[in-house]
């Protein structure tokens, strides 16, 4: 949707509050007068002197940290009067007068107002506590000073730049200097979700995850400077529902590097190469002493060796055009012999991972070794799975596939294993689509397994499956590491209830060798 509509007003909230609605953690202000639905404004922060308690006594500990710091982000804007001596009188005698430096401030943000509910009983406020970002003694005391509430639940869409507006205080609405054009393509939350929230709230329902709630404050702040705790927040407010991130995880600039395994693989720099498939390995989840990435070779002379979950033994062979020869197997049966000594050699995964064909004798060795020889491509296909869904890769599985039949050349056999990864994948990806179409056919209210079931059967589904088994799939959905739908627990699992949180796009990975 993009329909475009014309703000004259804004409305005043402090700033801590404005951004609790921007940020997604809320979706609903208090308002000092009722505002009818379907109002449309915009947001204008304002300072903290019209609450009426402190910071720390009228936010919830878990947003303090995000009040502070609208707080000081208002604050060093200079928009509120300043006070300065100024001689009026005698020379001795000095009066205090606000002498304001700026009168203006930035909107990034408007908002309709979607429903206006009068709170007027102290019955409530607990719950209600509970589903915002202010304490029970926040609204207590609001409630005692106004005898009523008046709770506006508030649809909020960026604007495309923000803009700036004269502040006039002890006013709830002010006229906008001159008309904006505002459009309703960029929402803080899609519909589904606000319509989640907004019923959550209306019912009073209790938050379903406190203690992530409690983990994404708890990260908030190192989210700024570390990268990989801007994705955890980024998920967890998605799993929360306090954001419609549809992001699909891509690979950042840190993981750029996966790209360049087939590469590298297929050139002259083999030092580079065997840095490149360490990291890649420990990417996919394995450790070990033998997996330094900025080491010249492994223990005993191997290039990498894998301790957890399990041994792997390997050798790298970058190859620019030349066939891999018979010394590259035939060295790792020495070295992880010397190394590891018969019995713990025997017992683990031999992995060679080398670009180019392997000599007649080469391929011979590896085969009857039983040593599994990739390219860098499948390599690289392999991590790039895993990055992209996480714990998609299963390393136990990875390992029946490895320790089988066929030796020697094996990018057949884990291709095979990367194309079962897509197909669940895609069986999944399906399923939250089934939840998704569900929800908007019956007004988004959570579904049943049963429903689903009947909705799924309806889909042209990719494979038949039993209630039971969508419920197993469901719940591995809604598990607060995947976060793609949620689950309200019911007294059995036909009892389950789920909705929709986030797309689970699929990413075309194509074989490139």
């Amino acid at each position: 949707m993009n329909q475009l509509v014309s703000i004259t007003t804004a409305l005043c909230l402090p700033a801590p509050d404005i951004e609790a609605l921007i940020q997604g953690h809320t979706v609903a202000a208090l308002s000092r007068i009722f505002i009818r639905p379907g109002q449309q404004f915009a947001l204008s922060p304002a300072d903290s002197s019209a609450i009426p308690l402190s910071i720390e006594q009228y936010y919830r500990p878990i947003f303090l940290d995000i009040a502070y710091g609208a707080i000081r982000k208002l604050n060093s804007q200079e928009l509120f009067a300043q006070t300065k001596q100024i001689s009026l009188l005698a020379e001795k005698e000095k009066l205090q007068l606000p002498i304001p430096t700026s009168e203006t401030v930035s909107i990034q943000a408007w908002a309709r107002c979607e429903l206006c509910q009068i709170i007027d009983s102290t019955e409530l406020l607990i719950a209600l506590s509970s589903l915002t970002i202010w304490t029970k003694e926040a609204l207590q005391e609001t409630l005692k000073q106004r005898q009523n509430i008046f709770l506006a639940y508030l649809r909020i869409y960026h604007l495309p730049k923000a803009i700036e507006i004269l502040v006039k205080r002890n006013s709830q609405f002010v006229a906008l200097p001159q008309p904006i054009t505002a459009s309703d393509a960029n929402p803080v939350l899609s519909d589904r979700i606000f319509n989640l929230r907004k019923h959550q709230l209306e019912t009073r329902q209790p938050p379903l995850h406190p203690e992530l709630e409690n983990l994404q404050s708890a990260i908030a702040s190192l989210a700024i400077t570390n990268p990989s705790a801007t994705e955890l927040d980024r998920d967890i407010k998605a799993f929360l529902g306090w954001s419609s991130d549809q992001s699909t995880n891509p690979v950042d600039s840190d993981l750029a590097w996966i790209h360049t395994i087939a590469d590298v693989g297929n050139s002259s720099d083999g030092h580079a190469f065997e840095k490149l498939v360490r990291k890649g390995l420990l990417q996919l989840g394995f450790t070990g002493s033998g997996l330094d990435p900025d080491s010249t070779g492994g223990p005993g002379g191997m290039d990498f060796y894998c301790e957890y979950p399990y041994r792997i033994v390997g050798e790298c062979k970058a190859t620019k055009s030349y066939k891999v020869p018979d010394g590259t197997p035939a060295q790792l049966l020495k070295i992880g012999m010397n190394h590891l000594g018969k019995v713990q050699y025997d017992c683990s995964i031999k992995l060679i991972v080398a670009a180019g064909d392997l000599t007649f004798y080469a391929l011979r060795t590896a085969t009857e070794n039983y040593m599994n020889v990739i390219r860098p491509e499948t390599l690289q296909r392999l991590v790039e799975m895993q990055v992209h869904y996480k714990g998609c890769i299963n390393l136990i599985e990875l390992k029946q596939c490895l320790q089988n039949d066929p030796f020697g050349l094996a990018d057949d056999k884990i291709n095979n294993y990367i194309e079962k990864v897509c197909q669940n994948i895609k069986l999944r990806s399906h399923i939250v689509q089934v939840l998704k179409n569900y929800l908007e056919a019956t007004k988004y209210e959570p579904a049943g397994v049963e429903g689903l079931h009947g909705a799924y059967v309806g889909s042209h589904p990719p494979q038949s499956l039993e209630s039971s088994e969508i419920h197993e799939i469901l719940l591995e959905l809604s598990s607060p590491l995947t976060g793609y739908v949620g689950r309200i627990k019911g007294e059995n699992w036909r009892g389950d209830r789920f909705y929709f949180l986030r797309d689970l796009p699929i990413t075309n990975r194509k074989r490139t060798n």
